[in-house]
């Protein structure tokens, strides 16, 4: 038998006691015996909460996502709500997408809270992840979950909290539920259900959810309504059940759903990656919108949370926008929502993260509202709008394809904002323009910004090891200059610390700590480096800017821009 290491050992022996079924048991002496690489991927840690809750592969360990390890999340989440809503009723709510085992993950979730005295509305069939978030609220709970790994390859699932303000968890919360969780042993994880305690939920609160994104994310006439094309997909995923229903109810006939993606399929199968980031994923939607002569497309992700759209440029072809670009485009058109109707009365405010378009902020100036920033993860968002009860949250995003349209909704929110991508499109094809004009003469308005994210992989322990020497090594050796032009400023959220180069004088930032480094440049280019807190990548994040005199010299200005970051990305080494 290969060596195995004795701590590592002793992880995967605890697993094997009566605690654990035989399957898992069975599953354990064969990797002991045959697979010990499997072995230590699969019991060398605790699977970590990151950005975006837990996420990892299904599978059996300490580090996989099981009824063991979601079990002992569950059983520590209730420890920690008895303890601090003493003597209350409590309620939970919990949705799942279409990922494989999503149902009976969600099932065993349920069960561990009702055994744990709490009552539990588990939705019916698969959801999407705002309308979870929606359902907190609307049903006074105290917690809610949702079984999804957003966009991740199948055979990742994960476990989301959300609070009862329908946000998800944030500091010192987390850190407290986590230490709660930690503290267990999986022989306190109750999993015999009391099924008095679980009640199915669906129509009712998905007519509550659909008639909410109406009211909050439609505005324009039936006539611009009845004018435009659009073009969905799903992408096998959750959007299927209340998006088409959404868009129906707010007027929109017009309507070609991509049916080889509608049927939900935790494989993925049409697509390489479900994710609505990659071209790849929309070219199905994009086919069939030019053969029907669509005016917008539109993708979401497997739990509906972040949408890809796709417009038709001034030569009437179709190009993917970027998150920052429907952003900027969606923020701008809430904003002139509510100066029309005199809701901008010093009390309003706009939220985005530190690693999206320095736009936003010019956006924010323009209509003299504040702008909020917080870290990468919509969960800040949320809280910007918990912390300010006394301010009206008009609307915001990040540069991953996530927005939010008010704050009924308290996560990113793909049906809602579909909604809003279309009501943008139908408005301006009706005034004689485009959504993509639309965005061209913002440029000019307020500058042309363009980004671009470049991801490096690194899988397994290694990549793990390879990423944190990476940012040891950018915060040792900091660069001085990027493609020619001197840092002047170096923000470093992990030490909260901001320093001025050409002074010399450091503040603190009062957003919370991360593991982010971003470097100013005189140009005006920005560099974020940060490690992704849900996938094996570590993430820079690039932004130039210039002035665009006029929209018909948009193409060249974009081409500079485009060939000044592929300077900084061969300057810095990242291709």
């Amino acid at each position: 038998m290969t060596h195995i290491e004795p701590e590592l050992l002793e992880r995967a022996n605890s697993w094997l006691t009566p605690v654990f079924d035989n399957e898992t048991q069975d599953y354990i002496k064969n990797l002991i015996e045959s697979n010990p690489t499997e072995l230590k991927e699969s019991f060398y840690k605790n699977l970590e909460f990151g950005t975006g809750g837990m996420r990892g592969i299904m599978g059996v360990g300490t580090n996989r996502i099981n009824k063991y390890t979601l079990g002992k999340n569950t059983q520590g989440l209730s420890n920690y709500l008895h303890k601090v809503f003493p003597g209350e009723s409590i309620k939970v709510a919990i949705a799942y997408d279409c990922r494989h085992n999503s149902n009976t993950l969600a099932k065993v979730v349920a069960d561990v809270f009702s055994a744990n005295n709490i009552e539990v509305f588990l939705f019916e069939d698969l959801r999407t992840t705002p309308e979870l978030s929606f359902a907190v609220k609307h049903l006074n709970c105290h917690c809610g979950i949702v079984l999804t790994a957003s966009h991740n390859p199948p055979e990742y699932n994960g476990y989301k909290v959300y609070w009862q303000d329908g946000g998800q968890l944030v500091p010192p919360q987390d850190g407290a539920i986590i230490s709660v969780i930690e503290a267990l042993d999986y022989s306190e994880i109750k999993f015999e259900a009391n099924e008095k305690l679980i009640t199915l939920i669906g129509k009712d609160v998905d007519n509550a959810f659909i008639d909410a994104s109406v009211k909050n994310g439609s505005f324009t006439s039936q006539e611009a309504k009845d004018n435009l094309s659009i073009v969905f997909t799903s992408l096998h995923g959750t959007s299927i059940t209340t998006i088409p229903e959404t868009l129906k109810r707010a007027g929109y006939k017009n309507v070609h759903i991509v049916e080889e993606q509608r049927e939900p399929n935790g494989d993925f199968p049409t697509v390489k990656s479900p994710n609505p980031e990659e071209p790849e994923a929309l070219k199905m939607a994009l086919d069939l919108a030019d053969k029907v002569q669509a005016d917008i497309v539109i993708g979401t992700d497997p739990d509906s949370d972040r949408l890809g759209v796709a417009v038709r440029d001034n030569n009437n072809e179709l190009v993917l926008l970027n998150g920052n670009q429907t952003m900027v485009v969606m923020t701008d058109f809430l904003l002139k929502q509510w100066q029309k109707n005199n809701k901008l009365n010093g009390n309003a405010f706009i939220g985005s993260t530190i690693v999206s378009t320095p736009m936003m902020k010019e956006l924010a100036s323009a209509y003299n509202v504040e702008y909020k920033v917080g870290l990468t993860g919509f969960k800040w968002i949320a809280k910007m709008i918990k912390d300010a009860p006394n301010q009206n949250f008009v609307g915001g995003g990040e540069e991953s394809f996530g927005f939010m349209v008010g704050d009924f909704v308290r996560d990113k929110d793909a049906v809602t904002s579909t909604l809003l991508a279309c009501e943008i499109a139908s408005e301006a094809k009706n005034n004689g323009s485009s959504f993509y004009k639309t965005l061209l003469e913002l440029y000019v308005k307020h500058g042309l910004y363009k980004e671009r994210l470049i991801s490096i992989t690194k899988k397994g322990i290694q990549g793990a090891e390879e990423i944190k020497q990476m940012m040891i090594d950018a915060r040792e050796k900091p660069l001085k200059e990027v493609n020619g032009s001197k840092v002047i400023k170096i923000e470093d959220y992990q030490l909260s610390l901001s320093k001025d180069i050409v002074s010399g004088q450091e503040t603190a930032i009062s957003i919370p700590k991360s593991n982010v480094l971003i470097y100013y440049t005189e140009d005006g280019s920005k560099i974020a480096l940060r490690p992704s807190g849900t996938e094996p990548k570590i993430k820079f994040y690039i932004s130039v800017n210039t002035a665009l005199k006029t929209v018909s010299s948009f193409a060249n200005t974009e081409k500079e821009l485009e060939t000044k970051i592929d300077a900084i990305i061969k300057d810095m080494q990242l291709n």
